[in-house]
């Protein structure tokens, strides 16, 4: 189970063709989605417009080797490291699910274009990789789901209180769990491996489809808006806000520990 490309299995009744163009339709999904989220939320507008209103307010000029370091940053503790983050559990769970889901995908295309029928015999480490980046996200996202969820975890919400905010999260774990489901009933030849694929089919169809609506986007807007926010306080305007307060933040109390986020 752990070394066979389930892709390359189900060849036998789904031309891989048909597999191939639906991956590559997710693919124009996202990106149109993405592009239409751009727009409709005016994202790409407001951060130009604050770019260039800190450009004319900035009080220090920074040269070109500082401009290097400060994307460095930016990319190592910020995107690679969710230094954004301050709680360690919460910085966990979403690098577990994040490293998985780039980790599933990437397998998932390999194994889909490289490798679609058994003709062609699948490297065992894709496969091996395609599980362990799903049990990544799994684990990631049910742990964020249950146990850190700010609605759940501070304010005493149930975790089975569903918003639209829920939209990415939810689809993200319900396609992965039909998923690997779905992978583990067909290597057994279990006749329930069709109505698991087809649950996956559609998990992942909303995952990608409804980027507009959920969080999906924000991976791709995120680091710029992180680098715009270094290049802010390196260069004194601070994102046109004032500067902090003498007064020391107070969080939590001596009998209780901190449950901000």
């Amino acid at each position: 189970m752990f070394t066979d490309n389930p892709f390359a299995g189900l060849s036998a009744s789904v031309a891989p063709a048909v597999i191939q163009t639906y991956v590559v339709l997710m693919v124009v999904l996202v990106a149109a989605g993405t592009l239409f989220d751009v727009a409709h939320k005016g994202s790409a507008k407001y951060f130009f417009d604050n770019w260039r209103k800190s450009k004319g307010n900035r009080p220090k000029e920074i040269g070109s080797s500082e401009l290097v370091s400060i994307a460095f940053r930016t990319a190592v503790v910020d995107v690679l490291a969710s230094g954004e983050f301050c709680g360690a559990r919460r910085r966990l769970a979403h690098l577990l699910t994040m490293y998985g889901f780039v980790i599933y995908v990437i397998t998932t295309v390999v194994m889909v274009f490289v490798y679609p029928t058994p003709a062609k015999p699948t490297p065992a480490v894709l496969p091996q990789l395609w599980w362990i980046g799903g049990l990544m996200v799994l684990v990631g996202g049910y742990w964020f789901w249950f146990f850190i969820r700010v609605d759940v975890a501070a304010e005493g919400n149930t975790p089975l209180r569903l918003m639209r905010a829920d939209l990415f999260i939810l689809s993200l774990v319900a396609s992965v769990t039909f998923g690997l489901i779905w992978a583990y009933l067909q290597a057994a030849s279990n006749a329930a491996a069709g109505v698991f694929f087809g649950l996956y089919i559609a998990a992942t169809t909303v995952l990608f489809g409804s980027v507009p609506w959920s969080k999906f986007a924000h991976m791709f807007f995120k680091p710029a808006a992180a680098f715009e926010k270094r290049m802010s306080y390196a260069q004194g305007t601070r994102a046109n806000l004032p500067e902090p307060a003498d007064k020391p933040e107070q969080f939590g109390s001596a009998r209780e520990l901190p449950r901000h986020y």
